[in-house]
């Protein structure tokens, strides 16, 4: 198995764009959580998300825009930085075998979401004519692929919550096999419509409005957490196989090392500790690692009831005793759940937290669960001089488990 190295990483998030940016606001501990516009407040009691200040017309001309739903502009705009980033990426050879892989749980909700209106709502006979391309999940892979010129296998993984771990998983796959040289990969989602938001609200999982500050709603690991708040936007990485990244002389963030996969195949919606654990297991297998070698868990950590408390047991079913010395956090606590995005904006947390050896907390956590009793690095950002492998959790409705295992450069 090649090495694999993380030479790009684009990120639009609701903290903000650009993935230093994103990081910078992270450490600092800035929750972009929001009550919903009175629009939707109406017919939405006490429900709060995290939305992406962004203007496509800043990134796109009026014809382009007619074409992409916001989740293809997201992943446009990451995608776009991820590949500055990296630097002198491509010839000609270079793009006929770079490929691109999104993940996305929802698509281009607000184009499916537009169209209803229209026709139910609205009575009217038309919709608009590029219902369908803004619509269908494929569509932010296509056109990145599109804008790059990069004819290399375009592929969508659509899992849920681990979407695009998964994608960026399968793509560290197909470097470290020796199939490929070069991978665009990572997740966009733009959930953030009346119809979406519905649709979650009578799942009962999403948190309900703290009385006293709504940007402290989303509370992982706590004693009164009350559910997930869903956000929005977009994380892309670059991924070059090793030798490649070195002998172009590329900047190398970390080294993506590891990758497990597991299914729970127990409920559609209830998270196992066998699953998880093994998700966790089989990354730290294949990146050739111990448990003891790993300084730092971005946990999956959505602020439901069920998934804190079974990912708590599944880091000590990994981890062993070791579990209470392993810090721990949740970054859903300032930036929501991005749903089929989660996994690659909170990779790039966890890459940077590698290069720059400094954890970001959870937020909001005053008095934690019983059942949740690990170093959850509450309140502030903390530095870590020795930090030289972490692991990165998503997991999903489905019951498909991704984790993801990262090193420092060497």
């Amino acid at each position: 198995m090649r090495r694999v190295a993380i030479t790009g990483l684009g990120v639009v998030s609701p903290l903000g764009s650009g993935a230093r940016n994103f990081f910078d606001r992270l450490v600092q501990g800035h929750s972009a959580v929001t009550r919903l516009p009175e629009d939707f407040n109406s017919r939405l009691v006490n429900r709060v998300v995290a939305p992406v200040s962004f203007d496509g017309t800043a990134h796109f001309g009026p014809a382009r825009l007619r074409m992409l739903d916001r989740v293809s502009q997201f992943a446009l705009v990451a995608a776009a930085e991820a590949i500055a980033d990296a630097g002198a990426l491509f010839d000609r050879d270079d793009r006929e075998t770079t490929g691109v892989f999104v993940g996305t749980g929802m698509g281009g909700a607000q184009s499916t979401d537009d169209g209803y209106q229209t026709v139910y709502e609205e009575r009217s006979d038309r919709v608009k004519p590029y219902s369908v391309l803004m619509a269908m999940n494929n569509a932010a892979a296509a056109w990145i692929g599109i804008e790059h010129r990069l004819l290399g296998p375009n592929l969508t993984y659509s899992t849920a919550c681990s979407s695009s771990a998964v994608a960026i998983g399968e793509a560290w796959k197909r470097i470290a096999t020796g199939e490929l040289d070069v991978m665009i990969a990572g997740g966009s989602e733009a959930p953030l419509t009346f119809g979406t938001l519905k649709a979650w609200d009578a799942l009962k999982t999403l948190a309900t409005e703290d009385p006293d500050d709504p940007s402290t709603s989303c509370k992982p690991f706590a004693k009164n957490r009350s559910g997930l708040v869903l956000g929005e936007g977009a994380a892309m990485v670059v991924l070059e196989s090793w030798e490649r990244a070195l002998s172009r002389g590329a900047r190398i963030h970390a080294e993506l090392a590891g990758y497990g996969l597991s299914m729970d195949a127990e409920h559609i919606t209830r998270p196992t500790v066998a699953g998880q654990a093994l998700a966790m297991g089989r990354a730290l297998e294949s990146a050739g690692l111990s448990a003891g070698d790993v300084g730092y868990v971005n946990a999956h950590g959505t602020a439901t009831l069920a998934n804190d408390a079974v990912e708590t047991a599944a880091i000590k079913q990994v981890f062993g005793p070791g579990a209470y010395a392993l810090p721990v956090s949740s970054t859903k606590s300032m930036h929501g759940h991005l749903l089929g995005a989660a996994g690659a904006l909170e990779l790039a947390a966890t890459v940077l937290a590698i290069e720059r050896r400094v954890l970001p907390p959870t937020l909001h956590l005053v008095q934690a669960d019983p059942e949740c009793d690990l170093d959850y690095v509450p309140g502030s950002a903390r530095r870590v001089p020795a930090l030289n492998a972490a692991i990165s959790n998503s997991f999903a409705f489905g019951g498909t488990n991704a984790s993801l295992v990262c090193r420092a450069v060497a």
